[in-house]
């Protein structure tokens, strides 16, 4: 059975407002959590004396989040998102407490698991919310205010990292979300749909239990990789166990009654190559928002807060052009024109960061920021709204989950190889630099510690090593551009069955049909 949408479920005009502001405020929470703590994990190690652990902080997060995602998609599918999205928020604010009050370094990497659980949901239960209340040709504009502000709390997360830790406490990266989660859970209480359940069903358990394995294995590679060694039998052992877990995952699930993946879905081709652009496109956006602040404050010499200023053209590209995307989308015909427009701009972007090796002047690399960002911005409304429109109302969930979970594992790798390409290829060019003094080769942070004679020597090798990294992660998003060609967005007001004609609007899925 799917879910119903009776006007009975859906918010009154005046109530969208409403609900979209606490979704905006929970997924800004959210995502803000995944880079706030970024510029303060040295003070935190200091603090917490976890100076050989103090990964984990960022890692735990990161990992919970990404693990639970497919499961409280299904959930919301089968019990209604509105009672899990305040619980989902209401595990992050408690967490996020015990983070801000956390006395020892592994009582912070156990709240930062349970707050990644709750983020987790607050984010795909948003983007599943959204397919509720609106309707299909709508949904565009909405993902895309979503999509701008999660790029934007990603830029903005270190920089009110690096405030707080400086002017207050690492505390506050934490405590600041109960105030303002408070607010956006009582709006939301108030303003949401109650939506109607799905079919009564049991819990995959054993689906729900081995795709948290797989997710916990792939971040566990991305995050860890370069420190333990991509070639080192830990990283090995993980690969080897994670892609057996993959193998396993498909007969577990098309044994299950509810599977947490539906099977049927995994056999939709808009559903699997809006999955692999979703994984691309953040891995090249994360590599983005992650090195340029550092190639800024390294070779500008400018501090973490002027990092984020000169960072400013790329929001500015970001928000705008997903809020243009977001208004094109409603012509549904169009989706893959914005797409292809966003991964070509994109493309274009990382191009031109590729030359920033030669020094370009602050105008010209704001240009440069601009274009990167226009291309950022359309990509992500796209793919979500694109899968949304193209599985039945009862798989929105799911179907969200796994862009989500997609994107997650993108970020992650991206940040990943993006970072062990760029240490490597600096490393390759100040090797015959003296290390005494406190330079290290393998760490480019240690660049001031260089006597001034040979300190533009390493800006400059850093700086080559940043635009090499963005050249080489520029053939993902060709790859991205290739899959898109071959996507068929669907439209209308209805649903598409995944794995089956798509573009049949509301036809019933196997499970319906047995259920019949």
């Amino acid at each position: 059975m799917s879910l119903s949408k009776s006007p009975a479920a859906s918010p009154r005009a005046g109530g969208v407002a409403a609900a979209m502001s606490a979704l905006i405020l929970a997924v800004l929470l959210a995502a803000l959590d995944q880079t706030i703590v970024s510029t303060a994990l040295p003070r935190i190690a200091q603090d917490l004396d976890g100076f050989d652990d103090i990964a984990w902080v960022s890692a735990a997060y990161l990992l919970a989040s990404t693990a639970v995602t497919p499961l409280w998609g299904k959930l919301g599918d089968m019990f209604g998102r509105k009672r899990l999205y305040l619980a989902s928020t209401s595990v992050f604010l408690i967490a996020s407490v015990a983070c801000g009050l956390a006395q020892n370094l592994p009582e912070l990497i156990g709240a930062r698991v349970l707050q990644g659980i709750g983020g987790g949901g607050m984010i795909v239960l948003t983007f599943g919310l959204v397919g509720d209340i609106v309707a299909p040709s709508e949904r565009g504009r909405y993902q895309g205010l979503f999509g701008s502000v999660y790029g934007v709390a990603s830029i903005v997360g270190p920089l009110l990292g690096g405030v707080f830790t400086d002017q207050l406490s690492w505390r506050w990266a934490f405590l600041i979300n109960l105030p303002v989660g408070i607010v956006a859970l009582a709006i939301a209480a108030r303003a949401l749909p109650a939506a109607a359940r799905g079919a009564k069903a049991r819990i995959d358990y054993a689906g729900a239990t081995v795709l948290a394995a797989v997710a916990t294995g792939l971040v566990l590679v991305a995050s860890f990789g370069e420190r333990w060694g991509w070639g080192s039998p830990s990283i090995v052992g993980l690969i080897v166990a994670t892609v057996a877990l993959a193998a396993v995952l498909v007969p577990v699930e098309r044994r299950a009654a509810a599977p947490v993946l539906p099977p049927a879905m995994l056999g939709s081709r808009t559903v699997v190559f809006s999955s692999l652009i979703a994984f691309l496109a953040n891995a090249a956006m994360f590599s983005v928002l992650v090195y340029l602040p550092t190639y800024l404050q390294i070779v500008d010499g400018v501090s973490a807060t002027l990092s984020g200023i000169h960072m400013l053209p790329l929001v500015a590209g970001l928000v705008i052009s997903q809020s243009l995307a977001g208004r094109w989308a409603a012509h549904v015909e169009r989706l893959r024109t914005i797409l292809l427009s966003g991964l070509v701009a994109n493309l274009a972007g990382l191009l031109l960061l590729a030359t920033i090796g030669n020094g370009p002047g602050a105008l010209l690399l704001g240009v440069y920021f601009l274009i990167t960002g226009v291309g950022i911005g359309m990509v992500p409304m796209v793919v979500m709204t694109t899968v949304q429109n193209s599985v039945p109302a009862a798989d929105i969930g799911a179907a969200s989950a796994v862009v989500t979970f997609s994107r997650s594992i993108g970020a992650a790798f991206g940040v990943a190889v993006f970072g062990t390409l760029l240490n490597t290829g600096f490393a390759d060019r100040v090797r015959d630099l003296p290390t005494a003094g406190g330079f290290d080769a393998a760490r480019p942070d240690t660049v001031g510690h260089l006597p001034a004679a040979l300190r533009d020597t390493a800006l400059d090798a850093f700086a080559h090593a940043t635009a090499a990294g963005y050249l080489w992660i520029a053939p993902a998003l060709a790859v991205g551009i290739v899959l898109a060609l071959f996507l068929r967005p669907s439209g209308g007001s209805g649903h598409t069955v995944a794995g089956g004609a798509e573009g049949t609007a509301g036809a019933p899925t196997a499970e319906q049909k047995a259920a019949a």
